[in-house]
């Protein structure tokens, strides 16, 4: 399990250290939960996805049906997933948090088109700059 691997300080701190290697030298996307708090607090712009958490879980469950696996209702879904984001916020290393300057993009009920037109809205007022 991702999380509980990352939960691991040692495991941690190697992480953010090879993902600020990667965005020392050049313009970075990455996606992650600390990414905006921990690995690149100064960031430019910076992005919180959020979603209502019955709507993660109907996507999450489709997800894994399209990959073939049938093994998983769509509670375990919701009760993993649920376990997850309580995991996450809550341990000592790192804990998932939005960033103070953070743009809240709360994706309940958009595409995935109209999520990207959203972040390019954003960050293209930086590009010109």
């Amino acid at each position: 399990n991702v999380s509980e691997v990352s939960a691991l300080k040692l495991v941690r701190h190697e992480m953010v250290k090879q993902q600020q290697r990667m965005g020392k030298s050049k313009n970075i996307v990455m996606d992650g939960r600390d990414i905006g708090t921990t690995v690149f607090p100064d960031a430019p712009i910076k992005f919180f996805m959020t979603a209502d958490p019955n709507i993660r879980a109907e996507r999450r469950f489709r997800e894994l049906e399209s990959k073939g696996n049938n093994q998983v209702t769509l509670e375990e879904v919701f009760e993993n997933l649920a376990h997850r984001d309580y995991a996450d916020t809550t341990r000592k290393e790192s804990p998932l948090s939005r960033a103070e300057d953070a743009v809240i993009l709360d994706n309940t009920d958009l595409t995935e088109e109209e999520q990207l037109a959203f972040a390019l809205e954003k960050v293209e007022p930086l590009l010109v700059s």
